[in-house]
């Protein structure tokens, strides 16, 4: 089925969602020739334009569930994951309620490494699924992108900005 002007993976809100995922994920696959004060900078400034770009992103239902792939191993998540906990060390950790609307929470130890790297998976899983030339891909991705931006990558941004805000200013 050939994409139109009125198809719904197709929409400018998704090219431009592409764009800015496509550069995040670029970065992030050579962090490790950048210096940890190019590192925040890069990320305090990019992750609020993924976050906007992401939550513009209408999800659609796929006509065929079974195109549905992952693509980046836990080899790979791992090694990004170290990679960048050795960069921002000693830095890298944060600490952040369990539920913010309770004030009895527990309060949690969390890593902006881990952050990134998840948030890379899910950006690199969509872009990955989103060039094959099937449709039902493209529906796919578009619908996963948006599933995990309400439960996985969305919170995961949100999270990291207030640690890499304070770093910045650590940093610079």
């Amino acid at each position: 089925m050939p994409l139109s002007e009125n198809d719904p993976v197709l929409t400018r809100q998704i090219i431009e969602f592409i764009t800015v995922s496509n550069e995040f994920c670029l970065f992030t696959e050579k962090v490790e020739t950048y210096s940890k004060e190019d590192i925040v900078e890069y990320y305090r400034r990019i992750l609020p334009f993924l976050y906007l770009k992401g939550s513009l992103v209408k999800s659609v239902d796929p006509s065929a569930e079974d195109t549905s792939e992952r693509f980046v191993t836990q080899e790979e998540w791992e090694l990004l994951f170290n990679t960048l906990r050795n960069k921002l060390y000693p830095d890298d950790h944060f600490w952040v309620s369990s539920d913010m609307y309770d004030e009895n929470a527990e309060i949690e130890k969390a890593s902006i490494a881990e952050c990134i790297a998840d948030i890379y998976q899910d950006m690199k899983d969509f872009l990955m699924l989103y060039q094959k030339s099937f449709h039902t891909s493209k529906e796919n991705a578009v619908h996963d992108v948006c599933r995990h931006f309400d439960d996985h990558w969305g919170p995961a941004v949100i999270k990291c900005m207030h640690a890499l805000h304070e770093l910045n200013l650590k940093v610079r």
